[in-house]
């Protein structure tokens, strides 16, 4: 299976995602910001980091890139497209995803590990993880609090993915780390083919890491190319 990591001006966590699709057993590659078409691929990565300094606002400039084109198309043929931090801000300003993402709510850069509770319709990076799983995964953004006009009809819809809990499963106000409505830590489109949230998935890989509970988005995602539905983790 062939993943691409797409690499802006800024991004720092790509080199995360190549290993983490490896660790997975993908095969994983750098796709330029200036390219105008995909090589051959199976799923795409949009990463964290800083793209263009995070200018004007984080992803903006991002989501107005050469290859974000032909990351449209690949997420219009059902292609599965997963952004992590800067990269789900990226989805947001292109409208590949619903809503916004702002600063948080207090007004700092936040870093710490958080968990994260598993809900809505299936996708390709969740539909192996067991229900009722608690994940463990760390954030690290300044603008990662999500806003939504009717974030309402977003779990009424099924969309919300993940949700900032405490290790309980609580959805509590102290396990919101950046302020999110509805404590919305990720979500999918009406597809179900484009996923994006704020916490990296990719920093939590390995044991050697505090916690490897991010690999089963990348396992659940070559799980579902091969046609498999068997649960990981």
């Amino acid at each position: 299976m062939k993943v691409g990591v797409i690499q802006f001006p800024g991004s720092n966590c790509d080199q995360d995602c190549v290993r983490a699709a490896r660790i997975a057993g993908a095969e994983a590659s750098y796709v330029w910001h200036k390219e105008t078409r995909l090589p051959e691929l199976d799923a795409l990565i949009l990463p964290g980091g800083f793209s263009y300094g995070d200018y004007l606002r984080s992803g903006a400039i991002a989501a107005r890139s050469p290859v974000m084109g032909a990351v449209r198309e690949f997420a219009e043929r059902g292609g599965p497209v997963l952004g992590i931090c800067n990269g789900f801000q990226t989805l947001c300003e292109t409208g590949l995803l619903e809503g916004a993402l702002t600063r948080n709510g207090s007004l700092k850069f936040e870093c710490r590990d958080v968990h994260l509770s598993v809900e809505g319709r299936p996708t390709p990076f969740t539909q192996a993880i067991p229900a009722g799983r608690i994940l463990r995964m760390p954030i690290a953004h300044a603008d990662g609090r999500y806003h939504h006009d009717d974030p309402d009809s977003l779990t009424q819809r099924g969309l919300v993915v993940f949700r900032y809990v405490d290790a309980a499963g609580g959805a509590t106000p102290a396990a919101n780390p950046n302020g999110s409505l509805g404590n919305i830590a990720g979500i999918t489109n009406p597809r179900g083919n484009v996923l994006g949230l704020m916490p990296h998935p990719d920093r939590a890989c390995e044991p050697i890491l505090g916690s490897a509970d991010g690999k089963m988005l990348f396992d659940s995602v070559l799980c579902a190319l091969r046609g498999a539905r068997v649960r990981v983790g």
